[in-house]
């Protein structure tokens, strides 16, 4: 295996790695595991939580992403984050029952190290592929994530279901799973992936890190194809964050007890399955028809995804809706990476994606807020989805700004 394959596949293992914490905390595990330390209260609650989280990573992302694109600190930086997060998805299962407050701010920490590492782990795009490659290698990520994630996901799920569905037990050992799961797929990446585009040190880096910053802030709008793009992006990505996050407790409280809970985690592993072929083909047509042409038609398949959700009646229409979910997923979020790594500077990949991700969680936190404040106020759950609507639809309308396929000069 040559150098710049052993490079891509190395990076394409880290997301078949770090997919089961999307799996297991972010969607499906914790989601029923909070449920039952509130003891029947609002699961939904669980959208504040998340958006606090977001605010906070927001913030740190540019700041942290600029300092680490100087020479050799995006790997110190990315083995930071990523020892966070593996050390506190084991942590929750430690945290005594009923103490709720516990477990939310381990899991703020969880989230904080994933989407941290994330950071540093999408900016090493840039490094580990060229150009013409980036659209097949972002979406190999994705794909190989999914299909990697069903085999911790799984075994937890046959553990949960050998235990007890409404034991703490099974769950306890499913984020133990998961975060050494975690952990084994991050190796080679450790090992074969460095740093190639860079900034050269400056003396005092932290105060000319945020001087760099700052004069980014100001001259982005310069950058009208980064500018746009980052609009856009802000608003759909939204919607994509904000389903992937409040899917399980939204379908708690529409379908109450009509919902056979065991089916619905076991439906969420097949997902992962149906969603492995369309990332790769979205990757596939990308190279064909353009870019920015298919993750618009991404954000067309969410916006039919949330109006049926609506509708959301029995087990049949949630395999529908995952249908759809699935199809999408994986495309929009591959090719989003993908077309903004070809169009910022390399050297400064770290700053860029900083800002990247500060409009992708800042877009995290209006999301599941919305959700979770018209369900306060209406008490009726099925409204909440219709609040990400209009994210979907004004985000599409920006897009259509922007060129299908682009590369950097």
């Amino acid at each position: 295996m040559n150098l710049q394959k052993t490079k891509e596949t190395s990076w394409i293992l880290y997301d078949a790695g770090n997919s089961a914490y999307s799996m297991a905390i972010t969607t499906a595990l914790f989601p029923v595991y909070f449920g039952m330390f509130r003891a029947g209260e609002a699961t939904m609650d669980l959208g504040y939580f998340n958006s606090f989280a977001s605010i906070i990573i927001a913030i740190l992302a540019p700041i942290l992403g600029t300092i680490a694109d100087y020479k050799d600190q995006k790997k110190r930086f990315f083995l930071f984050f990523f020892l966070l997060g593996i050390i506190t998805t084991a942590a929750l299962a430690l945290v005594p029952f009923g103490q709720w407050q516990v477990l939310v701010g381990l899991f703020i920490l969880t989230y904080i190290g994933f989407s941290g590492a994330n950071i540093f782990y999408d900016a090493f795009l840039v490094d580990v592929t060229k150009d013409d490659r980036m659209d097949a290698v972002s979406t190999k990520g994705y794909a190989w994530g999914y299909i990697a994630s069903i085999i911790p996901f799984g075994i937890s799920l046959g553990i949960i279901y050998v235990i007890g569905l409404d034991q703490l037990l099974g769950y306890q050992i499913g984020f133990a799973i998961t975060a050494i799961w975690w952990g084994l797929f991050t190796i080679p990446m450790l090992r074969h992936v460095k740093q190639v585009y860079y900034v050269d040190p400056e003396p005092n880096p932290i105060r000319t890190s945020f001087q760099r910053l700052g004069k980014t802030l100001s001259e982005i709008r310069k950058y009208p194809v980064i500018f746009t793009f980052l609009l856009g992006y802000f608003l759909y990505i939204d919607g994509v964050d904000t389903i992937i996050k409040m899917v399980v407790p939204y379908a708690q409280d529409v379908l109450g007890t009509e919902l056979d809970m065991f089916l619905l985690l076991g439906f969420l592993l097949v997902i992962q399955i149906v969603a492995f072929p369309f990332a790769l083909l979205y990757g596939k047509l990308a190279s064909r028809f353009g870019t920015m042409k298919m993750i618009r038609v991404a954000i067309i398949t969410y916006i039919v995804a949330v109006f049926y959700s609506y509708f959301l009646s029995g087990f049949r229409d949630i395999f529908i809706l995952g249908f759809f979910i699935a199809s999408a997923q994986g495309g929009i979020q591959a090719l989003s990476r993908s077309y903004y790594a070809r169009i910022i500077p390399k050297e400064n990949s770290n700053e860029f994606f900083g800002f990247y991700n500060i409009f992708g969680k800042f877009a995290a936190i209006l999301g599941p807020f919305i959700m979770a404040l018209i369900q306060d106020i209406t008490r009726q759950a099925r409204f909440s989805i219709l609040g990400i609507l209009p994210l979907f639809i004004i985000g599409f309308l920006i897009t259509l700004k922007l060129p299908d396929t682009v590369s950097q000069e």
